[in-house]
């Protein structure tokens, strides 16, 4: 898969594209990662990317034509602003995007975007949460990372990929590793009794009970 940024700030993206699983998958050549300088498209001397909104108000807002510009020669791909005022990322949507070949993921600064990039440019508009961060750059890494555990060989063991939270819409089972004693904190006795048939159903109903307790807006039977 190959994954472009659109950014003002690529340095951000330095260290973490070398760490762990995404740095490991760049080298075995399963994932690529563009990142293209929003600046480069800049106007004037300055390589200016943002402007007063119109009608006034705090802060700066980026300009169309910058983004436009860089945004170009990726129009084939599928083309994801990353904004407060997106549709919240979920493990479904990372699902569906493994299955692409190319992400171009716009990260927004300063007050946001003009629209017009969002109208004409952009197939997905796409939030990390309720809260607003400086841009869009750290909801770009998360989606790096979580479309890139999906992809082929990049997790040494698969089935780990399809156990884990928000599969089949509930969250993870408590996990436990040795010693099965610590500070008197115990294990629970099932996952030591080598009871195949029932480790499996605490682990569902340890999946069912967390999820009504933390996630209940998960479980789509609740009232």
């Amino acid at each position: 898969m190959r994954i472009n940024v659109l950014t003002i700030f690529p340095e951000f993206f330095a260290s973490p594209l070398e760490t762990s699983l995404i740095g490991k998958a760049r080298a075995d050549g399963v994932l690529e990662v563009a990142l293209h300088d929003v600046r480069d498209h800049g106007k004037g001397a300055h390589r200016q990317v943002d402007d007063a909104p119109f009608g006034g108000g705090a802060g700066m807002v980026m300009m169309v034509g910058p983004i436009a510009d860089a945004l170009e020669p990726l129009m084939d791909t599928h083309r994801i602003l990353l904004t407060p005022a997106g549709s919240p990322l979920d493990q479904e949507t990372l699902d569906r995007w493994a299955d692409l070949d190319q992400l171009t993921l716009v990260c927004g600064r300063y007050e946001g975007v003009d629209e017009r990039v969002a109208e004409h440019l952009i197939d997905e508009e796409i939030s990390l949460g309720d809260y607003v961060l400086q841009g869009g750059e750290v909801a770009a890494m998360a989606i790096i990372e979580g479309v890139t555990r999906l992809l082929k060989g990049v997790v040494g063991n698969p089935e780990s990929v399809e156990a884990e939270s928000f599969r089949g819409g509930l969250l993870e089972e408590p996990q436990y590793t040795r010693p099965a004693v610590y500070r008197g904190w115990s294990v629970p006795e099932v996952l030591l009794s080598g009871d195949h048939g029932k480790v499996d159903e605490w682990r569902r109903e340890q999946r069912e009970q967390r999820t009504r307790e933390r996630r209940p807006d998960l479980l789509s039977d609740e009232p």
